[in-house]
């Protein structure tokens, strides 16, 4: 099983310890970095390598919504927190989970099999399919069932050959979850290339009928991909 690179980061000294403290409790965590400075921890990640980083959200220097623009999406995030009215906001991002103050291991360790599930070992690269909650239920996807998943404001519509999925999620962060033989071509959408029928300049036309817009800003990876 790999390890998972975590960094915490988090302007209260007391908070740090407990995380730290949780972190050394699972095995598969390796605690790379910690502060209660944002600015040096931004500076540590640009010159080392992380995979999870436990962040608060409310700090003097800089809120954790702005750490998350700046760092970007090359990394995950666990947001911890004492005001629950920030859940919604930080969910924009490559968010696995939200931690509310005063963090018990119990849920900690919840929190740890969500992002456990985010990094997948060498082990599991064959998976070829995903858990999704919809409608109050999880359910089991098979990647080559998918045509296409489109962004609906706060949502994503995962759509099958038989069925779709309204999953409270972002592009984003699902873009991490698929294989190689899935791209992103729009701003709202992620199509699987196994399921193009043909491409003209500005569309694609799946299998199914569907027709997906090219964006401009996609386009050059997507021809990639086609090669």
């Amino acid at each position: 099983m790999r390890k998972i690179k975590c960094i915490v980061v988090d302007d209260e000294p007391l908070a740090i310890q407990l995380l730290e403290n949780y972190i050394l409790k699972i095995p598969f965590l390796e605690l790379v970095f910690s502060s209660d400075n944002p600015i040096l921890a931004l500076e540590f990640i640009q010159k080392n390598e992380a995979d999870l980083i436990f962040l608060d959200i409310q700090m003097p220097e800089l809120s954790g919504i702005n750490f998350m623009k700046i760092a970007g999406d090359k990394f995950k995030y666990i947001l911890t927190t004492a005001y629950s009215e920030y859940a919604l906001e930080g969910y924009e991002h490559n968010v696995i989970d939200y931690l509310l103050k005063p963090i018990s291991f119990d849920r900690f360790n919840k929190s740890i099999l969500k992002a456990q599930e985010r990094f997948p070992s060498k082990e599991d690269s064959e998976i070829s399919y995903f858990f999704v909650k919809s409608s109050g239920r999880q359910h089991r996807i098979n990647f080559s069932d998918i045509l296409y998943i489109e962004s609906i404001k706060d949502y994503v519509n995962i759509k099958t050959e038989n069925q779709e999925y309204i999953v409270l999620d972002t592009l984003k962060s699902l873009e991490n979850q698929l294989p190689e033989n899935f791209v992103r071509v729009h701003k709202s959408f992620i199509i699987n290339i196994d399921k193009i029928e043909k491409i003209d300049v500005k569309n694609i036309f799946l299998n199914s009928g569907k027709e997906i817009p090219v964006g401009e800003t996609y386009k050059s990876e997507f021809l990639l991909k086609l090669k």
